[in-house]
């Protein structure tokens, strides 16, 4: 049996129960000269020694080792390992062991308050780790920290879909619960996610539809953002390879398109054009005009489009190669003229969706924001 003191988001009783896969008894404990803070620019707490701190927490006992494999794949992921402590319970001195992380590899932010974190990060946290602890005993913790920032994004895009609800002007009112829902499985399931179900749903004329099966690519929303200069009259494309357009033979897989970036968990839709704009073409964006929210293709892929147009000055030399090293992107941005930008998508030159959809936006709207 094991003992282990929790000081963090695992003092969150539905997430401990989540990891765990059972109920365990717990009790309240503090680690004296420690402290816990936010990881700085991160959404998970750092345990650090100091002087005269308190660190305050949970103490699990009786742990078995199937526990200790779970909480290890768990936290194993942050790079944390078991350190043997001593902390107060009600009972006096405890010795136990607690997760610490390596010295000075996450820099410590403002103090940890764990209602803080469930008030803002707990729901998608709990949706992401179901996730995360089905590659329990497949995939190796190290593989799955890897994978930790698109799980969470996609948790988040699906928890903001679940609480939207569309206007019914012309629509059927058609919701989930008129789906039944057989069978479940995910054949492949690594950056990305291919679910595939076995299902039912009613029809238009109330009648129950026969057994049907699907695959859905799961991805995570995204934002796309067409920088425009009207002052200049001018946007900036960005060119980069497409798998997607290779894997369909296409001989030319280089495709010209707006800037665009999955958003990250915990960040707003603005706040990820503004980002994308500076990897993939080290431009500062001033206002950003929405375009329009649509899935890009819902018969099998599972993910929101942001679309926006974003003004900015666009000399000749704003021009340049651009994208993340760690992500093997090579990334070419070209300036060119309105007029040259309705060219493209009269000759087909423009094929993606989300330029098609922000070049036409710009051209309805493009008096008004040169005035």
């Amino acid at each position: 049996m094991y003992s282990l003191f929790f000081y963090g988001t695992l003092c969150h009783a539905p997430l401990l129960r989540l990891i765990l896969g059972r109920e365990v008894q717990v009790r309240p404990a503090v680690l004296h000269d420690h402290a816990v803070y936010w990881a700085r620019n991160q959404k998970f707490p750092v345990l650090v020694v100091e002087t005269g701190g308190r660190a305050a927490g949970i103490i699990v006992a009786d742990l078995l080792d199937a526990d200790i494999a779970k909480l290890d794949f768990y936290e194993g992921a942050f790079d944390y390992a078991l350190t043997e402590v001593s902390v107060h319970a009600d009972a006096g001195p405890v010795a136990t062991m607690v997760y610490m992380p390596p010295a000075d590899v996450w820099p410590k932010g403002a103090v940890w308050v764990l209602q803080d974190w469930v008030d803002d990060l707990a729901e998608v946290t709990l949706k992401a780790s179901v996730e995360v602890m089905r590659g329990f005993g497949f995939v190796a913790a190290d593989v799955m920290a890897q994978r930790r920032g698109i799980i969470w994004a996609r948790a988040q895009s699906q928890l903001r879909t679940s609480k939207r609800m569309r206007p019914e002007a012309v629509s059927a009112p058609m919701r989930r619960e008129d789906v039944t829902v057989e069978r479940l499985a995910r054949p492949y399931e690594k950056f990305f996610t291919v679910e595939e179900y076995d299902f039912r749903f009613r029809r238009f004329n109330d009648a129950q539809s026969a057994h049907t099966n699907r695959a859905v690519f799961q991805v995570g929303d995204a934002v796309t953002v067409l920088p425009y200069d009207p002052v200049r009259d001018r946007v900036l494309l960005v060119e980069q390879f497409r798998i997607g357009a290779y894997a369909h033979d296409d001989p030319q897989p280089w495709l010209l398109e707006p800037i665009a970036g999955i958003v990250d968990a915990g960040e707003q839709n603005e706040d990820a054009a503004r980002r994308e704009a500076l990897e993939e073409a080290h431009l500062v964006l001033g206002a950003l005009h929405f375009v329009a929210e649509y899935y890009p293709s819902p018969g099998g892929i599972s993910q929101i489009l942001y679309s926006y147009i974003g003004i900015a000055e666009l000399p000749d030399e704003a021009a340049s190669v651009a994208g993340l090293e760690a992500e093997q992107e090579d990334i070419r941005g070209i300036i060119i003229s309105f007029e040259q930008l309705m060219m493209l998508l009269a000759s087909g030159e423009a094929c993606n969706a989300s330029l098609i959809i922000s070049a036409q936006w710009l051209a309805a709207n493009r008096a008004r924001l040169r005035s």
